[in-house]
């Protein structure tokens, strides 16, 4: 009963949060329903293409969810219930909410442009080139993270023999399945997007074919994988996001994420059933204490749990994501809200939905047993929930769910690594490379801008680099951080209300760089004993460049907050 009183608790405040705290928000900033979005006055076909609210619901929530809402909130789960409990609601309602809202906001009032354009406004240009490297810097740990989640998902292995059976396979292994289907939905994706871009066709018969496909992909692919080494899906997946990241978002970003993010709904409305059977048959026993202490093998609670549980609370890639392509397709203000606010607080429930899974086999989890990863974790506590016969096929069509929406956020955050990539060089007279002269025009060449940081990101990627995850998790909540340092900063310059955005600031700043700090003290003294190894080396060299860029650019923001509050006195 323990585990459903939960997830009512977060369900109730998250709606209140919602109603409430959002509603509040989008009157201070002036939303406004009749303002032309981008996406309308911007219209280019490629990247500004308005979507139906639902569709960029689905390409938003997917987008931002990946893996993240999963892992986070069961790793730290090590730390109790309760304390990530109340960081995921508290931070989902009052940090990521607010960051993700005010990003998309923002970048919708600068022609959808990123939140290097939003600096820059009232910052300075200097400030958007510091911000933009450091943006590119967190994209490769995003780009070379999931290269090798989604390698490591889709490989198949050798036998005991060291042989592979290579190609179309029946009797599937689980990562050959995954890798069927997921090569199914980009087919699907295609077919969507020319039945409602160009055939005509209406969002519901469209989506109801759409669903249709994805029931046929998994029938499939339980019957028949698609066997490839680890090596070379990791080629695959580079030359698929190079290509996803250039065409038109309605060929392939828009339907993917919008048919993807059913698998999510669905995968949540199973996890809530599973919590409703085990509170009134007792089928499990939710294990996880209230509390464990303050300091636990991930680390003391500040600020360790604060950068754990990342985008199950707060995290920058959503802002990315925001100002990088979810700005870009938006057809209304009024619907910023929904998708900006909205989704952050589904993500969050998604957490409490992790935090509860871990909890029904946290012993097995801790110990070490039956469970590889936090997505074993997640899978096999909402299986154990039901009965032996349901629990197979439900632990498979979870797994196959968090390695879709793995590969959802690489094609974003390639994406969005070429807007941001190109936004380096261009000066303020230039619209794209094309105005642009001399290397400048090579550099801000979307192809050129899009295989640099895949090449980069496969690369380290393909090293299956364990040290990436560990400053992936500082890197991405240091750019909320400063992220909502931004937003703050354009809002008072707009001299509207951005008080609520100071204490979640600063909050961010402290957390991280204090993380960023201890990393750096710990690969010090590796080094000094003698006792690194590469990764080690690697993880210095950026801990070290993003602190010294995120202390600039906190400095230039205290320096222009200041000047505000002068100009306001």
């Amino acid at each position: 009963m323990t585990a459903l009183l939960i997830i009512i608790a977060a369900i109730i405040l998250l709606v209140v949060g919602y109603v409430t705290y959002g509603s509040w928000l989008a009157k201070q900033w002036g939303v406004d329903p009749t303002k032309e979005t981008p996406a309308k006055t911007m219209e280019d076909g490629v990247d500004y293409v308005a979507a139906p609210p639902a569709v960029l619901m689905g390409h938003h929530f997917s987008s931002i969810a990946g893996a993240g809402p999963i892992n986070g909130p069961i790793q730290a789960a090590v730390f109790g219930w309760l304390p990530v409990f109340l960081w995921c609601i508290l931070g989902g309602i009052f940090f990521g909410g607010l960051q993700d809202y005010g990003s998309l906001f923002a970048s919708v009032r600068h022609g959808g442009k990123s939140v290097g354009e939003i600096i820059k406004d009232s910052m300075g240009d200097r400030a958007k080139k510091l911000f933009i490297i450091f943006a590119l810097l967190v994209l490769i740990l995003v780009i070379a993270s999931f290269v090798n989640v989604v390698a490591g998902t889709f490989m198949t292995k050798p036998d005991d023999a060291g042989n592979m059976v290579l190609g179309f396979v029946t009797n599937p292994t689980g990562n050959q399945t995954t890798a069927m289907i997921s090569a199914c939905f980009i087919l699907l994706a295609i077919l969507y997007g020319i039945l409602t871009n160009r055939v005509g066709m209406k969002t519901v018969p469209a989506t109801l074919i759409g669903i249709a496909g994805i029931v046929l992909s998994i029938i499939l692919g339980m019957n028949v994988g698609l066997a490839l080494s680890r090596t070379a899906w990791i080629i695959i997946i580079g030359a698929y996001i190079t290509v996803a990241s250039l065409i038109p978002v309605w060929i392939m970003l828009q339907p993917r994420d919008y048919l993807s993010s059913f698998l999510l709904y669905a995968m949540m409305g199973v996890a809530f059933v599973g919590i409703l059977v085990s509170a009134f048959t007792g089928s499990t026993t939710f294990q996880l204490p209230a509390f464990t202490g303050w300091t636990t093998k991930v680390g003391t609670l500040f600020p360790a749990l604060f950068i754990t549980v990342a985008c199950g609370a707060c995290s920058g890639f959503h802002s990315l994501i925001s100002t990088g392509t979810s700005s870009k397709q938006l057809d209304n203000e009024k619907n910023a809200k929904a998708i900006g606010y909205g989704s952050m607080l589904i993500e969050s429930a998604l957490g409490i939905i992790s935090l509860i899974a871990v909890g029904m086999v946290f012993s097995d989890y801790v110990a070490g047993e039956r469970f590889g990863s936090p997505s074993a974790a997640f899978a096999g506590g909402i299986a154990a929930m039901f009965s032996q016969d349901e629990s197979g096929a439900i632990y498979a069509l979870l797994t196959l769910a968090v390695s879709v929406f793995a590969l959802t956020s690489l094609d974003t955050g390639t994406r969005l690594s070429r807007f941001m990539f190109g936004e380096l060089f261009l000066k303020d007279n230039e619209a794209t490379y094309k105005d642009a002269t001399g290397i400048r025009k090579l550099l801000a060449h979307p192809l050129f801008g899009t295989t640099f940081m895949v090449v980069v990101g496969c690369v380290l990627g393909g090293l299956s680099l364990s040290q990436i995850w560990g400053l992936f998790g500082a890197a991405n909540q240091l750019l909320a951080g400063i992220a909502l340092m931004a937003v703050a900063a354009w809002l008072g310059q707009q001299q509207k209300n951005n008080k609520m955005f100071f204490f979640p600031m600063a909050f961010m700043l402290c957390a991280t760089l204090t993380s960023l700090v201890l990393t750096i003290i710990k690969k010090f003294a590796a080094i000094g004993a003698g006792e690194a190894m590469w990764g080690d080396y690697f993880q210095l060299i950026f801990a070290l460049a993003m602190a010294v860029l995120a202390v600039i650019l906190v400095i230039q923001g205290i320096q222009t907050f200041g000047k505000q509050s002068k100009k306001a006195a």
